[in-house]
């Protein structure tokens, strides 16, 4: 998997480009609000460069972190299934390049461009994957390990053009609100891994292969129990 996502980056971004009716590049500075919920959803957005975090609120006021979102993927999508308004709201966590397209124009190309269709049939179903993968871990693994996982995909591990990838700036709330824990617990295992050398933590956060390493030993050995 991770070499078919190499190959195909280069080739998407030229898919996207060829989409007419609208298309835009936006360049967002870090911190930035790309759209909020509530507002009208007429538009998809394509990440070029850059991270961006979902959020939604509940009618009581409660803000949730749902996903960090990363280059190759999409957003906004919502719009597409005939919802008129946003259903979460979008921040950047770097500087991002964004292409925005019209609803109209997707929808077009999802019709017309074979290709367009089929990236964009992948993604949704990496994505499904990826939410599947989610439950079980809230479920099924310790908060140890959720937040090991947690950290190893904002990260980037498992693309081979990234050996010494750097965590955004992502608060210890931000955290433990994606795995579903308390910030002391965050805390606790943070500077766990630290001692431990699995990452490196000022501020910003870097993920040694280490932490990897730990994580596939620990299933190896459950593997083995079983």
């Amino acid at each position: 998997m991770t070499e078919a996502r190499k190959e195909r980056a280069p080739g998407a971004e030229a898919i996207i480009a060829r989409i007419d009716g609208g298309r835009s590049d936006v360049k967002v500075p870090r911190d930035q609000i790309v759209y909020s919920q509530g507002e009208p959803a007429d538009s998809v957005f394509y990440i070029v460069s850059g991270k961006v975090k979902v959020t939604v609120v509940s009618e009581g006021g409660k803000e949730a972190v749902v996903a960090i979102l990363q280059p190759g993927q999409f957003c906004g999508e919502e719009c597409l299934t005939g919802h008129q308004l946003r259903m979460s709201t979008v921040k950047v966590l770097t500087d991002c390049h964004l292409v925005k397209m019209p609803k109209a124009a997707v929808m077009a190309a999802l019709h017309q461009d074979q290709e367009f269709a089929e990236l964009f049939t992948i993604y949704l179903m990496e994505r499904n994957i990826r939410i599947q993968e989610d439950l079980v871990d809230q479920l099924l693994n310790s908060t140890e390990k959720r937040l090991a996982r947690l950290l190893l995909i904002l990260a980037n591990y498992g693309k081979e053009d990234r050996l010494n990838p750097i965590v955004p700036r992502i608060n210890q709330e931000t955290l433990a609100e994606m795995i579903g824990t308390s910030r002391t617990h965050v805390n606790f295992f943070m500077n766990k891994f630290r001692q431990l050398g699995f990452i490196e933590y000022n501020g910003d956060i870097k993920v040694n292969r280490s932490l990897l390493n730990m994580l596939l030993r620990d299933e190896q050995h459950a593997g083995s129990q079983g």
